[in-house]
Parts: structure tokens; sequence; C-alpha cells
């Protein structure tokens, strides 16, 4: 039996989660660190940017002065999201098994795959949680000791990823690849989340699926993935059944996880949405708002977040 049809398999047993308990933990921001009182980056001082377009003996003054904003931690954990505090919480442990073979498969596989440090992560229809796990993934990955994460809000008709961490931005990827000249100093956001770069969606427009499907786009990419192939990028992309901006996304991907929830999403929407991008290399699956039965090999938690995870045949 194939991992698509394991997984497909368990939402049969859907059942809606309990409400995720309040998580409480140690803020280790440096306090030193600028806080924007109405959420919009500022400069950051001169500084050695892992996401900047040129190597640093390269930079103008300009450009070593990216953009900064401080994240608010005690926000997030009362969303549930993962924080660098170093306490224990289910959240957090059940992250650190989803973000394992991502790694391994960017970094130590076997057989390593083209753009493997380029991971997009959707759903099948919107309401699955895929924005949610995104963020939660991408903090888990930052919080490793040797790898940075660039979080790129790709959801571009509908970007969620800014107003969750509370950051306004005007600039985002849709500029980037209408204007090639744009320095990627001027768009992206480093954080107070150590590890962690941010790349918006940026200025809305109705040609956004030709956007993503150009030749611009390919050689932000194709830049992007062989200019910091130590480093991984992650793509909070549209769901692939209401939009084609997902499907033409996921052809430059080397991974893809696939968020589902195990309430809702029926069969035939997942199977659809994976055929979508059974191209691509690696294709995991998220089981989302699962009671502890449904998770895979029986390592459930009590407010119910469970994921399966395997190669697409």
């Amino acid at each position: 039996m194939s991992i698509i049809e394991k997984a497909a398999g368990k939402l049969e047993q859907r059942t809606a989660a309990p409400a995720a308990p309040e998580l409480k933990g140690i803020d280790l921001v440096q306090e030193s660190a600028p806080v924007p009182p109405d959420g919009v980056p500022r400069p950051l001082p001169p500084s050695e940017d892992p996401f900047s377009e040129a190597p640093a003996e390269q930079k103008t003054a300009e450009a070593s002065t990216p953009l900064f904003s401080k994240i608010d931690l005690e926000r997030l954990r009362h969303l549930n999201i993962v924080t660098p505090s170093g306490e224990y919480s289910l959240t957090a442990e059940e992250f650190r098994m989803i973000k394992r073979p991502l790694l391994n498969n960017a970094f130590s596989g076997e057989k390593k795959l083209k753009n493997s440090n380029l991971i997009m992560v959707t759903s099948a229809l919107p309401g699955d949680g895929k924005s949610f796990c995104a963020l939660n993934l991408a903090i888990s990955i930052a919080m490793e000791m040797d790898r940075t994460v660039l979080l790129v809000d790709a959801d571009v008709s509908k970007p969620s990823q800014m107003k969750l961490l509370g950051i306004q931005a005007e600039l985002g990827l849709l500029d980037l690849i209408r204007n090639p000249g744009l320095p990627l100093s001027e768009v992206l956001i480093k954080t107070s989340i150590a590890n962690l770069t941010l790349l918006p969606a940026g200025k809305s427009t109705r040609n956004a699926t030709e956007l993503l499907a150009s030749e611009a786009m390919a050689h932000l990419l194709d830049d992007l993935s062989g200019r910091y192939p130590d480093r991984l990028i992650l793509f909070d992309s549209p769901p692939l059944l209401v939009t084609t901006e997902s499907s033409v996304l996921s052809t430059h991907m080397g991974q893809v996880v696939m968020v589902v929830d195990a309430a809702s999403t029926t069969q035939p929407a997942l199977r659809s949405a994976l055929t979508l991008v059974q191209h691509c290399g690696y294709v995991g699956l998220i089981i989302n708002r699962a009671s502890p039965h449904l998770s895979i090999g029986g390592y459930g938690y009590g407010y119910g977040y469970g994921y399966g995870y395997g190669q697409q045949a």
C-alpha cells in the first residue's frame, strides 16, 4: 500500500481536535533588540546577514543594513506556535520529529534531490492549517545549531505569515520578480528569532500566477537554492485545489509538505491534491488536528496533533 493510500485511509477516522493549551516559556530574545512600536520593520545595524544578496566584502552601506523586526514570543505562545524558549512543549516535540526527514533529505540524503533545500508547505483546501504548520516548522528548524531558515510567504493572494507574526511589510516576493534589480536586502526581514529571516508576499497583483511561472521566478529560486545550499528555504504556498500558484511553484521544489485536516479533508480532495505534486522528489504528509489514536506509529499527543511522512511513489 502506498503512503498516499495509508495517509488517505486514516482520514476515515477523522475527528475534531481539543483546544490547544496555552504554552508558557522563557523569552530568550535579547532585550537590546529594537522594538518597533507599530510593527513596521526597522533597518538593522550593519551585520552579516546570511541572506544578503552579496558577499560581505561587496556590500554597500545600504545593502548591509537589512530590515529587522522583533518577534513577540508571548503572542506566539498564545497561538500555540513554537518559540525558542527551551521549555518542553508537545508542539515543539512534534515538529522536531516532522523536521528531521526534511533536514535529512536536504543535507544528508543518500540520493540528493534537486533543490532539496527548497520546501513547499501546502494543503488541498483552505483552513487545513498549512500556514500554522509552516511557521512552526520554520521556527523549529531555526532552532537547529547549524541551520538557518528563510520563510517565504508565497500565498500571494491571501498572505498570512506577517499577520501571524505581527509584522507590517510592503515589499516582498512579487516585487522581487517584477523588479529583478531590487536588492534582496531591501525586502528580507531579519528577526529577533536567531537564524530566522522572512520574505513577505509583496504587493498583490492579478497576474500572480504568471509571475510565479516566469523566468525571473525560476532564476530567483535557482539563485536562492544554489547560493545557500546549507540553508532551508520554506514556502507557505496557497492551497493546491483553489489556485494555480502552488502547482506552478511546486515545479521548482525539491520537497513538498502536504497538511491534511483530519476533521475535514476528504480522501478525494487529498488524492487530487497529491496528483498535482507527484512530480516532486519527496512528498510529506502532516495530519493536523488529529486525535491521539490517529497518530502514525502510536506517537499521539493529548491535544491532537499527529503526523505522517513518506516518499511519493
